[in-house]
């Protein structure tokens, strides 16, 4: 099967390393909905972490997102 539409091959998801300064196998950020906030003001927004064999509604297959 080709392309099957998960995370590691959205056109979204960028392999990187998590939020902070240790890496998770197999995961990256999904870059489709901006940041969330976190609960104290002074803090920064993370991208949401997602693991390559996720999926969601929003899958855009590479190379083809607008």
């Amino acid at each position: 099967m080709a392309d099957k539409p998960v995370c590691s091959s959205c056109a979204f998801f960028e392999d990187h390393h998590a939020n902070d300064d240790h890496e998770i196998p197999d995961a990256g950020l999904c870059r489709f909905n901006p940041p969330v906030t976190q609960p104290v003001a002074d803090a920064v927004g993370l991208w949401p972490v997602v693991k390559e064999s996720d999926w969601c509604g929003h899958f855009a297959k590479e190379g083809l997102a607008a």
